[in-house]
C-alpha cells in the first residue's frame, strides 16, 4: 500500500525535449482540469448518499499502488466486494496481501457509507473470494469518518515533526479495534529511526529488481491527461513531484530513480514523522488481511478527522526477509507484519485518481 515519490530533474529534461509551454500542456493536460474532475469525483451528497454514492465512497479507499482490485455489488439484500484479479501486482504483491488488505479499506469505506445513506451491513463472509454483506434498513446515520472518506488521501510528503497528543494516540488506538488485528504506535524516536533502517533496507532490496522497477513503473501516471483516462495508479503529482509528458516522464524515471536518492528521500520522510502505526494480523490469510484493512481504513479515516496526514512505508512487510526483524523489533513475536504507516501533520497534495462507479461494478 505504498507509494514512491519520483525525483525527476524536470528542468533539463525539458530543455533537452525543446517544449515549449504550450506544447508541454497540450501532452500532459492542465492541473486546472484534472482538479475539477477530482471535486466530481469526491463530491459530497446533499443528503444521505444513494446506493451509486456509497459505492463511490467505498471506492475511495486506501490501496496498493493504487489498482483499485475491486468489484462492488450492492442491490437489495446483500452486497459484496469481490478481487479483481486483472489488477493484481504479482511482484511487490506475489500473495496478494495487499490486494485483499485493499478490499478490507474499501468493505470499511462501504459499511461506513451504507450507515449514512439508511442501510446497515453485516459482514456475512470474508475469504479469498472477497467480503459479502447482509444488508437492512436503519436509520441514516452520519459520522466524522463518512465526512472524512472524500477527504482521505495518503500523503508521500514530509510531515512538519510535530508530535501527537495523548488522546489524538489514543483517539487512532480505539478506531483500530479490530478481532484479530493488533496495533502497535511507536511515537519514541529511536524505534523509529530503526524502523526507517529497514524501509531503506527493503527499499534498496526492491529498486535493484528489475522485475519490481517494470511493475512500479507500468501503474506511474505521469500527467494530468494519464491519470484522467485510467482512473487509477501513481499520479506524479499525488507524490508532489512535476507533471510531464509520457515519453519524458519515462525517460526521466529511468534517468533519476536511484536508490541514493530515494531512500534520502525517505530518510528525510521518515525524520519528520512522530508516529508509526504498524498493523499485525494474528494468521497470513485472505480472511485476516481484509480485516486488517478494515481496521487500517478506521485510523486513516480517524487521522484525516483530527487534521493528521498518513502515508504507506510498507517496504519492510512486501521484503519478505525484513518481516521477522519487524517483528521482533516490535515484539511481536513470529507475527508477520501487515502495515506500516507514518502519521503526522502537514500539507495537501493533489489526489490520487479513481475509476468511475461504472467501472468497478461486478457482472
Amino acid at each position: 500500500m505504498n507509494r514512491r515519490g519520483v525525483l525527476y530533474g524536470l528542468g533539463g529534461l525539458a530543455v533537452a525535449a525543446g517544449a515549449g509551454a504550450f506544447a508541454w500542456t497540450s501532452a500532459t493536460g492542465s492541473m486546472a482540469d484534472y482538479e475539477a474532475w477530482q471535486t466530481r469525483l469526491r463530491a459530497v451528497p446533499a443528503g444521505p448518499p444513494s446506493i451509486p454514492d456509497i459505492l463511490r465512497y467505498a471506492g475511495m479507499a486506501a490501496n496498493g499502488h493504487n489498482t483499485q482490485p475491486w468489484r462492488f455489488a450492492l442491490s437489495g439484500a446483500e452486497a459484496g466486494i469481490a478481487p479483481d484479479l486483472s489488477r493484481r501486482t504479482p511482484v511487490v504483491d506475489p500473495d496478494d496481501h495487499h490486494l485483499y488488505v485493499s478490499l478490507g479499506c474499501a468493505a470499511e469505506n462501504l459499511a461506513i457509507a451504507a450507515r449514512a445513506g439508511g442501510l446497515r451491513t453485516e459482514e456475512t463472509g470474508a475469504d479469498e473470494n472477497g467480503v459479502r454483506f447482509a444488508v437492512t434498513a436503519t436509520a441514516p446515520q452520519s459520522t466524522p469518518l463518512y465526512d472524512a472518506i472524500p477527504r482521505r488521501q495518503s500523503t508521500r510528503a514530509p510531515y512538519d515533526g510535530r508530535p501527537l497528543a495523548a488522546d489524538t494516540l489514543k483517539a487512532l488506538e480505539a478506531a483500530a479495534a479490530e478481532p484479530g488485528v493488533r496495533l502497535i504506535l511507536v511515537t519514541e524516536r529511536a524505534r523509529i529511526d530503526a524502523v526507517r533502517d529497514l524501509v531503506l533496507e527493503g527499499n534498496g532490496a526492491q529498486m535493484t529488481d528489475p522485475a519490481f522497477i517494470a511493475e512500479l513503473k507500468a501503474w506511474l501516471r505521469f500527467n494530468p491527461d494519464a491519470a484522467m483516462k485510467t482512473g487509477d495508479g501513481l499520479f506524479a503529482a499525488a507524490s508532489g513531484n512535476p507533471v510531464m509528458p509520457g515519453p519524458v516522464g519515462r525517460l526521466a524515471f529511468d534517468a533519476f530513480f536511484k536508490p541514493g536518492s530515494e531512500n534520502a528521500k525517505y530518510a528525510a520522510h521518515m525524520a519528520s514523522t512522530p508516529a508509526l502505526a504498524v498493523f499485525f494480523g494474528e494468521a497470513a490469510r485472505p480472511a485476516n488481511w481484509i480485516r486488517v484493512g478494515r481496521a487500517c481504513q478506521r485510523l486513516a479515516l480517524t487521522a484525516t478527522s483530527l487534521g493528521l496526514k498518513h502515508c504507506f512505508v510498507n517496504q519492510p512487510v512486501e521484503v519478505a526477509a525484513l518481516r521477522p526483524k519487524l517483528a521482533a523489533l516490535l515484539g511481536e513475536g513470529d507475527l508477520r507484519p501487515d502495515l506500516v504507516i507514518r502519521l503526522g501533520y502537514g500539507e495537501a497534495l493533489p489526489y490520487s485518481p479513481r475509476r468511475p462507479v461504472e467501472t468497478t461494478m461486478a457482472g
